[in-house]
């Protein structure tokens, strides 16, 4: 095993670092080995990990120092942040930030950074076709991974860029899924502006990621925007009524009511659901099937995903 290159993998107990841990064990020809990295080596993900024959380290993305450390003698980091954690886009800056100088400094080869486009390259900040929020964003999530683009290009390894769809996942853990409307029936409510919504199950963001690492240094300076099923709303409700023995019905919301939630987040989501559909096809065309499945050729479609998984999707 000492002999073979190291991935050191951020997120590991995650859902994108999660799949790229459990690709890189699961590849027969044991081509790397991986290094998940986590803040709490002791939790019960981290012992699992452990358990199936990962390295695990410590590391924290609010501290600069450790991630050095953590990356020492690695071939290869992938690195990703989650806003949801703490609702910060410029934490989240601040921590991709310190996690692309990191990778330089401890000498990786190839690094692959799991991104979202700047929203305000194409909705200005004084472009009224999208709110403005917190001031300085249009959609907080994207904009901060995208700005730290330049951060990878400029002081970090060499990067390769990864950009995923909508998680197939939010079905099951953030409510997104078909709900019981006052009639009994079941509804899938999303504001998708009569558009498409490119979609993707976790697990294959990591299994692309580990296809990234495979091609080598071809992949470097790349962006591979990657999809599972790219759907209409009416087709994604087609699929749960298949799936789940019972009809559902698509509702399209309009963006204000979605935003109008409330829930932690809602304004930020409503704001990227409504600049999918402005964008259209230029949106779309940058979240592949197709160049995903060439990263990774068990990538899953919505209908495989949810033979597995439509049992898990709660119905409120």
């Amino acid at each position: 095993m000492s002999d073979k290159k190291t991935i050191a993998v951020i997120g590991a107990t995650g859902a994108q670092g999660g799949g790229l841990v459990r690709a890189i064990l699961a590849d027969p020809e044991r081509r790397f080995t991986a290094r998940a990295i986590t803040r709490k080596t002791d939790s019960e993900k981290a012992r699992a990990l452990t358990a199936a024959g990962a390295e695990v380290v410590a590391g924290d993305a609010d501290a600069p120092a450790s991630l050095e450390r953590a990356f020492a003698g690695a071939y290869g980091a992938f690195l990703v942040t989650n806003f949801w954690e703490h609702f910060s886009a410029e934490r989240e800056l601040k921590q991709a930030a310190a996690m692309a100088r990191a990778t330089k400094a401890a000498g990786v080869a190839h690094a692959v950074w799991s991104t979202l486009e700047d929203t305000r390259l194409a909705f200005p900040l004084d472009d009224p076709r999208l709110k403005t929020l917190q001031g300085k964003y249009k959609v907080p999530h994207f904009d901060a991974k995208g700005e730290a683009d330049a951060v990878f290009a400029a002081e970090a390894a060499p990067t390769s860029y990864l950009m995923a769809a909508f998680y197939w996942e939010n079905f099951i853990y953030f409510g997104q899924g078909p709900r019981k409307s006052p009639d009994g029936n079941l509804v899938l409510a999303l504001p998708l502006g009569g558009g498409k919504l490119p979609g993707i199950a976790a697990e294959d963001i990591g299994r692309c990621a580990y296809g990234i690492f495979r091609r080598g240094p071809e992949a470097v300076g790349q962006r591979f925007g990657i999809a599972g099923d790219v759907l209409t709303g009416p087709e994604y409700a087609a699929a749960f009524s298949r799936h789940l023995g019972v009809p559902v019905s698509f509702y399209d919301m309009p963006f204000d009511d979605y935003r109008a939630l409330g829930f932690p987040g809602a304004d930020d989501m409503g704001n990227m659901f409504e600049h999918h559909a402005i964008l259209g096809e230029a949106f779309r065309r940058d979240r592949s099937p197709e160049v995903a499945r060439a990263l990774n050729p068990a990538l899953q479609t919505f209908d495989v995903w949810l033979r597995a998984n439509a049992s898990r999707v709660p119905l409120g």
